[in-house]
């Protein structure tokens, strides 16, 4: 990959281009004129530069179902495969996504980590630990970059939690931002050459960060030599002068920012100065030239340099089963273990029944800024369904229903918005994948704000069950709610009081009647809004829902036949779910537990005898007080569009569960090591230090973890037969190699010094002893010596990398072991100081689970 920083020729039409450009027009090229956009200068030959959320798929401009997009596993999901390859070929499937659609930046990855498994964003961000996530994270950014398309590292930093997150300060000590919360930016930084990094809503240590001097302009820029654009994480940006001098290069979204023509005039009255400004728009223009927006620069990446195209589907689908976590899988009625189920598989089932309400409306992704609208998802039913031979013996029962909420309207729901002016004129129409209408500047073709009066959200509903189906509402405006032809609301409904803006404005859900349905007989339904336009309002938007449930069975009913169901099969699949009221953006959880009756439902299925599977889709960690009571629990997060599809290949044994947890999961909330993510006088104070995750759990005694940091077992048995260190030459100056099997680093070095030196490497041999051909992941610490004085983790994850072999045959791999494993942040000095001593080097299946070890001595520096 290219990189255009480096190009004389970019070089000089970025410069060429900057001194064609007036005053009031560079302050404007920093500030969006819309929700995703940047302006455009036809006189320099630049073009508008669009951004858009990515995650988990490109949604491009338009929050519409009109333009499908490919909707990969969470981001935690992808963390679980531990394979920076595999990130790799996701972010250049999500760059070729992104040209479909007209984008150049991506709003992602997001590499704050697991603190505390309270966090409403969980399901968004990669690990626990540092070295996890940056690994991750190079590969993610490096395979977008290979598409030509931009990414945007976020959110710079310490946005661990969402309580308060548009004000809270987060203090923490200067060896904790070091060697937890900054590091994942500064492996991405020095590895994959980001083009882009997002500044974060919350304050680090008195300052907020669209503000922080010290952090954007000293570290990410000096020190670690970042050559990219800064961007606001959206409405994040504060203060015109105080924002530049702090190193944010642009504010969004647009047209009403802390730029544009705010900083022209702070420019003019002297408060910042026109060579302050002109750095900022210079990376600006440096990157439109990247990205191929900017005439006379060549692109980053040549169209004729791009990957080859990417079948979007079948890597969603890999990508799920490679994520899938075994955590138990028990033998059962003489087997050796409960999976795989399938035909090969000795024993193979002859009935199987599926229970839960998540098997069968499937959560595939989280809420927020990562929903995307993909244009088909397979459920667990319907994988199970098209994968089971039909000689098997195959039934569903709901059994418990995750939520007794009302919710955007899907299943069963064809509707479309219908956009009018105040005389009725239609202005515009657009295809809803749901009943939620949510347009932030980002409209339908040909329906300008300052024109549209009504959207009118119109279809048909075919119900599923016969009964008293409920509806309701959640938005701002004026209101006219019918079904069926009758009215069951008309009226305003006014804004929440509540401190995050976006919540303000998405409103609160609102119950408004119920109307006798018949199974099978599709009606009318239409929810019109008079569209809200509050004086304060940051933003020209339109965001209303009409909302639906299902008429309200028997919970003991329902509980009942997922027992007769359970006993009269030989396999029982129970699949439990969080919902979007329980883990998304703008709000932390209150607890670790299963919503509804779900963890009853786990328990009077398992006491059938039937051996039970249960398959838990969740984003974050989840209490499972039954776990022993069943005979395997699978992991399968927000597994993405081709959930049900992944979930058969793996339980009925085509695949492999690949997975291995990223973060550590608690019995219960209480044990945690760290659960605090609600401010105090809006200040969150990080007191645990160094000591989150598989790190704080290493210091308690008489508590353990449900399952540890990389725990995850396959269909196959290895025995770690030998490892073996070699040391380096010359350990503080032998850059860091990359891990088997995760991207190469691109071929520009990278700027300043290497995220790490090599202190030598460690080469591992395993063997396949099972019956089958499977994948293990390798997994290397680096354990302290005792006693040498130093409060520090005990041990800390070194290296990883997978390998593969059939039954009987050998892999081995060579690791290099990172200098940084051996440092801390010495707080006084204000530098990173290697520790001497005689460490160990233990490769194993988890942080719990080291089969061998050698010892590492550790020189002190000349």
């Amino acid at each position: 990959m290219a990189d255009a920083i480096d190009d004389e020729g970019t070089a000089e039409a970025v410069e060429k281009a900057l001194g064609l450009l007036d005053l009031d027009t560079k302050a404007r090229l920093l500030s969006g004129q819309d929700m995703w956009s940047l302006p455009a200068v036809p006189a320099i030959g630049l073009g508008s530069l669009v951004m858009s959320d990515g995650p988990i798929g490109v949604r491009g401009v338009h929050w519409t179902a009109d333009d499908p997009s490919i909707a990969l596993p969470s981001p935690t999901a992808l963390a679980a495969t531990w394979d920076p390859e595999l990130a790799r070929r996701a972010g250049r499937l999500l760059a070729q996504e992104a040209r479909r659609k007209g984008v150049h930046v991506l709003l992602a990855p997001t590499v704050n980590l697991h603190r505390s498994p309270l966090g409403g964003r969980h399901f968004e961000a990669y690990s626990e630990d540092p070295y996890l996530t940056g690994e991750i994270g190079t590969g993610y950014v490096t395979g977008v970059q290979d598409g030509g398309v931009g990414t945007t590292v976020k959110h710079f930093v310490a946005n661990d939690a969402e309580t308060e997150r548009f004000t809270v300060d987060n203090e923490i000590g200067a060896r904790a931002l070091r060697e937890l919360y900054l590091a994942p930016f500064e492996a991405i930084v020095k590895n994959a050459r980001p083009w882009g990094i997002m500044a974060a809503y919350n304050g680090v240590n008195g300052s907020t960060m669209t503000e922080h001097r010290e952090l954007q302009q000293g570290v990410l820029r000096e020190e670690w030599g970042f050559d990219g654009f800064i961007v606001s994480d959206w409405l994040a940006a504060r203060d015109t002068v105080r924002g530049l001098k702090g190193g944010l290069d642009v504010a969004m979204p647009g047209p009403r920012t802390v730029y544009g023509e705010a900083l022209a005039a702070a420019v003019r009255d002297g408060r910042v100065t026109e060579a302050e400004l002109d750095e900022a728009v210079r990376r600006l223009l440096t990157l439109a030239a990247r990205v191929g927006v900017l005439d006379g620069a060549a692109p980053a990446v040549a169209p004729v340099d791009r990957p080859g195209p990417i079948d979007g589907e079948a890597l969603a689908r890999e990508i799920a089963r490679r994520s899938f976590v075994l955590l138990r899988n028990e033998g059962a009625g003489g087997r050796g273990a409960v999976l795989p189920l399938g035909a090969g598989a000795p024993g193979g089932v002859r009935s199987l029944a599926l229970i839960g309400a998540a098997a069968r409306d499937a959560r595939v992704l989280g809420g927020g800024s990562a929903v995307v609208f993909p244009d088909h998802v397979v459920s667990p039913l319907d994988g199970l369904r098209a994968a089971l031979p039909p000689e098997v013996r195959f039934s569903y029962a709901v059994g418990a229903d995750p939520t007794d909420e009302l919710t955007p309207a899907a299943q069963g729901f064809a509707l479309r918005a219908v956009v009018r002016a105040a005389d009725g004129r239609v202005l515009g129409e657009s295809r809803l994948a749901s009943g939620q209408v949510q347009w932030i500047s980002d409209f339908p073709e040909g329906v300008r704000y300052e024109e549209l009066h009504t959207v009118e959200t119109v279809g048909t509903f075919t119900p599923r069950e016969s009964g008293a189906h409920s509806f309701g509402t959640r938005g701002l405006g004026g209101l006219r709610l019918v079904v069926d032809g009758t009215v069951l609301f008309e009226g305003e409904q006014l804004p929440p009081d509540v401190g995050d803006p976006f919540e303000a404005f998405m409103g609160s859900p609102v119950p408004r009647g119920q109307v006798e349905l018949t199974a099978g007989e599709p009606v009318e339904v239409s929810l019109t809004c008079e569209v809200a336009r509050p004086e304060e309002a940051l933003l020209d938007a339109v965001c209303f829902s009409l909302l639906h449930r299902a008429p309200e069975r028997d919970a003991e009913e329902l509980l009942r036949e997922a027992v007769a169901a359970a006993s009269a099969a030989e396999v029982a699949v129970v699949v439990v779910a969080t919902t979007e009221r329980v883990e998304s953006e703008g709000f932390d959880r209150a607890h670790l537990k299963l919503p509804g009756r779900q963890d009853e439902l786990v328990r009077r299925v398992a006491a059938t005898g039937t051996p039970t599977v249960v398959v838990v889709n969740a984003g974050s960690p989840v209490e499972m007080a039954w776990r022993e009571e069943v005979a395997a629990v699978l992991l399968s997060w927000f597994p993405g569009q081709e959930a049900g599809a992944a979930l058969a290949d793996v339980l009925l044994g085509a695949e492999e569960p690949g997975g291995r947890l990223p973060t550590t999961w608690p019995e219960r909330l209480e044990d945690a090591p760290v659960s605090a993510v609600t401010p105090s006088e809006g200040r969150l104070v990080y007191d645990e230090g160094v000591f989150i995750g598989y790190r704080a759990w290493e210091r308690r005694e008489g508590i353990a973890p449900a399952y540890w940091f990389g725990h995850g077992l396959g269909y196959t048995d290895w025995v770690y037969e030998a490892l073996d260190f070699t040391p380096a030459e010359t350990p503080a100056e032998t850059p860091a190699e990359t891990p088997a099997e995760t991207p190469a680093k691109t071929p520009a070095e990278p700027v300043g010094e290497p995220a790490d030196g090599a202190l030598g490497t460690v080469t591992v041999r395993v063997r396949n002893t099972g019956p089958r051909a499977g994948r293990e992941v390798v997994q290397l610490y680096l354990t302290v010596p005792e006693d040498d004085g130093e409060e520090r983790p005990v041990r800390r994850l070194a290296g990883f990398a997978s390998v593969t072999a059939g039954p009987g045959e050998t892999a081995e791999v060579s690791l290099p072991l990172p200098r940084r494993a051996a440092e801390i942040w010495d707080e006084t000095v204000g530098a990173w100081r290697l520790i001497p001593g005689t460490y160990a080097a233990e490769a194993g299946r988890s942080v719990a689970d080291r089969r061998l070890s050698a010892p590492v001595p550790v020189q002190p520096t000349a």
